[in-house]
């Protein structure tokens, strides 16, 4: 049984966009203050290393959801295994 929800195609066109728009007016933001081209290519910098974190740590999140949900598969599967083996009703039959 697959129990992974997939996502609607509107909810994933929602999630681009407001990416796109939240990363748009931070650029602009960055581009419209009166300030060096250094201090703009710096904080151009870090708002990219804050995308690049913010998609790691996404991954890491997801990864750790999915390796705990096969660990919680496994040990649902060993009880069962061993409810079998140790099932009193069909021990007395």
């Amino acid at each position: 049984m697959n129990r992974h929800q997939l996502n609607s195609r509107a909810w994933i066109a929602f999630c681009y966009i407001s990416f796109a728009v939240a990363v748009g007016f931070t650029a602009i933001g960055i581009q419209a203050m009166d300030i060096s081209l250094e201090m703009k290519a710096f904080m151009v910098m870090g708002l990219l290393f804050s995308i690049g974190s913010a998609f790691t740590l996404a991954k890491t999140l997801r990864d750790e959801h999915e390796a705990n949900q096969l660990h919680h598969r496994l040990d649902d599967a060993r009880t069962e295994k061993l409810l079998r083996e140790v099932d009193p009703i069909r021990d007395g039959a």
